[in-house]
């Protein structure tokens, strides 16, 4: 599979060769305007992202994770239980929203517990649309992130699911790129190069070395934020752009993961780093493939839904970047490959990757809904879930545009400033010939057949 194809782009980094010695890392702390702060992140109401300190799950006390449990007692008992499968029928949940006239209870808003989407069925008899996946109750970790009782995993959320149905709606004729990019302008990069050539090779006392800092900040300006393919200011936009960001600020040293992962400037050698280079981390999905009933009607995700992987590129003088195919970095393969070995660990520990990964699953779901008509077969039109004014998910500030992070390492004065980078999901890649496998021996089917739909009237879920 190309990279090309395959799913999000996301950090960019540019290296800068100067003699010296120094370890320094140098942000934008400006006060922020008061906004929305989420896991690590904050949007102010004018559209800057601003670092922000992250209470991740993997950090919080015995005592604080202790009090946050025994909130999950609100909980049915019956929700509360560990599931290895729970089953929520999307139409009959939309169909309770509708009878409630849109009252949202915690069981729909985290879609009883389910923590990752494994499967997705079809029932033509009853026209039911199924999701299921390991579930529990849950509880808040920190900034109203919920984690499942017993494995801290993120709970999936309503609002994600109903952008990613957005993004696939019913009848949609366009298929649609889903993702993030965090980019300078070429101006930006233009003066940045314009900068480098009139401050010259040398920075070795602290006060040359804070002037470059400061012009490397400075030259590149604020880069900016785009969202593509779902509202910007949305949860999964959000959860896209902060996975982005502080995955960046990991590679450079500057955030220090609650796992141990090996981030680019601890193993860099700036001998081997072309001057100018721009070096691209990108998440892709892992899923080793999906998984097919013969007659389409259930789908399984087989993998472990997210890894890195690194690609160079060149910045010229005029600020334009093209890719050095086959020329790749060590340093920054070795930052990559340590971030995807850790991922599932990581995305229980700091939870936006986790959440990232569930926002792709839930997109893969949706795309096979669209993909195999199960939309039409069902007749279901989404005509609740699927209209902002009735059920409204585009809540969140808009992202626009972030300060420069720059740094600079001891490495025979290795200077760095990552400047751009970004998401991009086609979900629809999960389904070409070489991802797809039909059931061998009716694993799948043998799941989906288990499920006897004799619901309790206004009941959208069970285990």
């Amino acid at each position: 599979m190309s990279f090309q194809r395959l799913i999000v782009p996301c950090v960019v980094a540019l290296f800068l060769l100067f003699a010296g010695n120094a370890l320094v890392f140098s942000q934008n702390n400006d006060d922020p305007i008061p906004g929305q702060t989420y896991s690590g992140v904050m949007i102010d109401a004018k559209g800057a992202l601003h670092r922000a300190t992250a209470q991740d799950y993997g950090r919080l006390s015995r005592q604080q994770l202790h009090a946050a449990q025994q909130s999950a007692l609100r909980l049915p008992q019956d929700i509360q239980q560990q599931s290895k499968l729970r089953y929520v029928s999307l139409n009959r949940l939309e169909q309770r929203l509708i009878e409630t006239n849109g009252v949202v209870t915690e069981e729909m808003r985290y879609l009883a517990g389910i923590q990752r989407i494994k499967y997705v069925f079809f029932y033509p008899e009853t026209k039911d649309i199924v999701i299921a996946g390991p579930a529990e109750g849950w509880f808040s970790a920190y900034e109203g992130v919920m984690v499942g009782l017993s494995t801290g995993r993120p709970v999936c959320e309503l609002q994600d699911l109903v952008v990613a149905l957005r993004a696939y709606a019913p009848n949609s004729e366009v298929i649609p790129v889903v993702g993030c990019s965090i980019d300078p302008t070429e101006e930006g990069n233009a003066r940045l190069q314009q900068f480098i050539k009139s401050f010259g090779r040398y920075a070795n006392t602290d006060a040359q070395r804070a002037t470059f800092v400061a012009g490397l900040r400075e030259s590149l300006g604020p880069q900016t934020i785009r969202v593509d393919g779902i509202p910007a200011n949305t949860h999964a936009a959000m959860v896209m752009v902060a996975a982005d960001y502080r995955m960046k600020l990991i590679g450079i040293g500057v955030e220090q993961p609650p796992v141990p992962i090996t981030s680019f400037i601890s193993v860099a050698d700036p001998s081997r780093v072309a001057k100018n280079a721009l070096l691209r981390w990108f998440f892709v999905p892992d899923y080793q493939s999906v998984v097919l009933t013969e007659d389409k009607t259930g789908m399984e995700m087989v993998g472990n839904g997210v890894k890195l992987v690194a690609e160079d590129e060149i910045v010229s003088a005029t600020g334009q970047r093209s890719a050095r195919a086959g020329r790749g970095d060590k340093a920054s393969q070795t930052f990559a490959n340590s971030f995807t070995k850790m991922y599932p660990q990581l995305a229980q520990r700091s939870l936006v990757y986790g959440q990232l990964r569930n926002f792709i699953d839930m997109l893969v779901a949706a795309a096979y809904l669209d993909k195999y008509d199960i939309y039409g077969q069902a007749e279901w039109k989404m005509e609740f879930l699927g209209d902002e004014s009735k059920f409204a998910v585009q809540t969140y500030n808009t992202p626009t545009h972030v300060a420069p992070v720059v740094g600079s390492a001891m490495r025979g004065g290795l200077f760095m400033a990552p400047i751009g980078g970004g998401v991009e999901i086609e979900a629809d890649v999960a389904f070409k010939p070489e991802n797809v496998k039909t059931e061998t021996k009716g694993a799948v089917s043998n799941v989906k057949n288990n499920v006897k739909l004799n619901l309790a009237p206004g009941q959208w879920w069970w285990d």
